[in-house]
Formats: C-alpha cells, sequence, structure tokens
C-alpha cells in the first residue's frame, strides 16, 4: 500500500513543479513560486488518497489490470468527473464551431453527445441527490 501512496505524492509533487515551471515569466521569475489550483482539484486530490489509502490492494490490482485491458478508459472517465473521450472532444468542438454548425456538421454526432451528456447529467444531478435524500431521512 505505500508503494502506490508514494506513486500518488510523486506524481501530485511533479505536476505541482511542472505547473510552477510554467507559471514563470520571461522577467525571471523564480520556479519556487507557489501554485494555486483549484478547489476541486485539490478535493479531487485528497478524495483520491483517501480511496487509495482504504481500499485493499488486491482490488487496486484488479481494478488497474482490468483498465489496462479497456486502455485506460476507467480511470479517465473518474478523472474528468464522468466523461468520456468522445464527450471532452465534442465539448470543444462545441465550444468553437457552435451548436447549430455541429449539428450541420454531424447529426449523429451531435445526438450521441446530447443523449451522453442528458442521460450523465439526469443521473448526477436528479437520481442521485434523490438517493441520498432518501437513505439519510426517516421516510
Amino acid at each position: 500500500m505505500e508503494t502506490t501512496e508514494n506513486a500518488l505524492n510523486k506524481k501530485t509533487q511533479a505536476k505541482n513543479v511542472a505547473k510552477a515551471s510554467s507559471v514563470a515569466t520571461s522577467s525571471g521569475e523564480s520556479d519556487s513560486q507557489e501554485v494555486i489550483m483549484p478547489f476541486w482539484k485539490k478535493l479531487g486530490d485528497i478524495l483520491w488518497a483517501f480511496i487509495l489509502k482504504v481500499t485493499p490492494q488486491w482490488v487496486k490490482d484488479q481494478f488497474l489490470a482490468f483498465d489496462r485491458k479497456v486502455d485506460g478508459a476507467i480511470s479517465f472517465f473518474f478523472k474528468h468527473w464522468g466523461k468520456s473521450r468522445f464527450m471532452i472532444s465534442m465539448s470543444k468542438k462545441v465550444q468553437y464551431l457552435g451548436v447549430e454548425k455541429l449539428y450541420f456538421k454531424s447529426p449523429k454526432a451531435f445526438v450521441y453527445f446530447f443523449l451522453f451528456y442528458l442521460v450523465r447529467d439526469t443521473i448526477l444531478y436528479i437520481i442521485i441527490p434523490i438517493f441520498f435524500a432518501k437513505a439519510t431521512t426517516g421516510n
């Protein structure tokens, strides 16, 4: 279990160093500048560290083996808060093309994109809160 936690710490430190070096400007600022991360990234790192700490090693090994079989799609899904690679690429296309041009460019892909977001948001913002509300009340 220690090796997984150490790997996570090294990965986080490497990200912070990379971000700090990219923040430095050409005016000669040093790399020792503090990196300010958004709270949701900090929260995600904290939750991930907690999950890694309490999960038995054999479960982690089985998950990683299955994740490798599907080319990292499961870890990508969790890392990007329930979005697939397709959804992220389509979101970028919507931003620079606009909804109408994207629809005319590929109606089938647009419909898939719309349905994926509809299902994802329905689960995240309607079904899960109703489940927790029912589970935490006496009704």
